[in-house]
């Protein structure tokens, strides 16, 4: 009896651990939102770069986060001093910290060097966000229960959630009274912060599934790359992530050409923008709470499918925004922004929550850290690419700096391309309750 209850209490002392890790990880990574607002402002009013240059740098930007799969595979298949994880979340924390130091610090600081600082940075965010995907889809695995299964995604989500919406909303005042340096240089030292944290918790703590020690590294990758090759076969699987890319892939987004026509246009402050982002993150943590109560156990398909056509209705709804029908009835343009466009930047990420929970379930053991690193790396690849497209989108329509008189055409074909992937749903796969059981 004694050692069933030290069993338990080592148990829930693991829990504690893995939560905190987990906890501290997305949280910071959440907060990553504080610096890039400043991004946003440094670039526009502090260099006087293009709405066009601006968003293709915002989308470059993303680039590092391709290379998840390969991340994934190193995580999984070569453990550091035999951990597979904490070490390189460690690392990622390590090379953010030095990205953002030396942004702050840099005199006089270039486009080219700005631009290789911040992919830096991003490759950093892409190793941590590895391997705070492998802890999480690991210790998901080990939740037995029905009621437990997807609960720390949701609990991930609302720690990511809540430091973006923190983030941003400091963001918005900070940039009224400081420079966008300072703004740098405050993420920097939680970088630094987030290093040591790690670096004092021993992965042994987490009580995570151990790396094999008899195999070589190029046999351990050779392994996991057939075990992800396996894994992305299974059709369910494979046609799932094909759906979820596509989502994204063919939306022309316009984000960049919209913080523009906000800050230009209508001389919306800082202030404002901040908090329209707030509200989009508050809408994300609201959502993760929702999904894991009411909506986790309903189809991936019909969850996605509604989230997809809510994210179509949105952008129609920006068609009256720029044409002033909004104005004209008496709603403010600020109202708007922040209500509206922040739940429009939240809603373009509301299906990862689900996604991530059905891939999860879908993933076979040993191999979630190279799956999930696959399912991020296709997600960043598609918002790079529509990011591309709503550039291509905004130059063909006319759409500059100085003339946004197309704009409303633009959004149109926006919320068009955005029903498209309705039209094929049904490559959602889902298990059937026969192959559940006999897993």
């Amino acid at each position: 009896m004694e050692k069933e209850e030290k069993v338990a209490v080592e148990a829930a002392a693991a829990e504690a651990r893995r939560r905190l890790v987990i906890g501290v990880g997305f949280w910071v990574q959440g907060f990553r939102l504080f610096p890039w607002l400043g991004v946003n402002f440094f670039l526009k009013d502090g260099m006087g770069v293009a709405a066009s240059s601006l968003q293709i740098l915002q989308a470059s930007a993303n680039l590092p986060m391709v290379a998840k799969p390969l991340l994934g595979l190193l995580s999984d298949a070569v453990p550091i001093r035999g951990h597979r994880r904490l070490p390189y979340v460690a690392i990622g924390a390590l090379l953010q910290a030095i990205s953002w130091l030396a942004i702050a610090l840099w005199p006089a600081i270039s486009l080219p060097v700005l631009t290789i600082f911040l992919l830096l940075s991003n490759f950093g965010a892409s190793i941590c966000e590895v391997a705070n995907d492998a802890i999480v889809a690991e210790a998901g695995k080990q939740v037995t229960s029905s009621s437990g299964s997807g609960q720390l995604q949701s609990f991930a989500w609302m720690f990511g959630s809540s430091a973006g919406a923190l983030g941003n909303l400091l963001g918005g005042v900070a940039l009224s009274y400081f420079s966008p340096r300072i703004m740098f240089l405050f993420f920097a030292i939680l970088l630094v912060i987030q290093f040591f944290t790690t670096v004092a918790i021993p992965e042994s703590s987490l009580k995570l599934p151990r790396a094999a020690t008899n195999l070589s590294a190029l046999t351990s990758i050779r392994k996991q790359v057939k075990e992800l090759s396996c894994a992305l076969c299974m059709p369910e699987m494979f046609w799932s992530i094909i759906w979820f890319t596509l989502s994204y892939t063919v939306i022309p987004f316009l984000l960049g050409t919209m913080f523009f026509y906000q800050t230009e246009v209508l001389r919306l402050d800082s202030s404002v923008i901040g908090l329209s982002k707030v509200f989009g993150q508050v809408a994300l943590l609201a959502w993760s709470m929702s999904y894991n109560k009411y909506f986790k156990t309903m189809s991936a398909r019909k969850v996605l499918s509604v989230l997809q056509f809510a994210l179509a209705l949105i952008m129609l709804s920006d068609v009256l925004f720029v044409q002033g029908i909004y104005r004209k009835i008496g709603i403010p343009d600020s109202i708007y922004t922040i209500v509206f466009s922040g739940l429009f930047e939240g809603l373009m990420f509301f299906k990862v929550l689900p996604f991530s929970v059905h891939i999860a379930k879908l993933c076979p053991a040993g191999c979630e850290g190279s799956v999930m690193a696959f399912v991020m790396s296709a997600l960043a690849l598609a918002t790079i690419v529509s990011g591309y497209l709503g550039v291509a989108l905004a130059a063909f329509m006319g759409v500059s700096g100085d003339d946004f008189s197309a704009l409303p055409a633009c959004l149109l074909i926006e919320a068009a391309c955005t029903m498209l992937p309705l039209c094929c749903s049904s490559l959602i796969k889902e298990r059937r309750e026969k192959e559940k059981k006999e897993e």
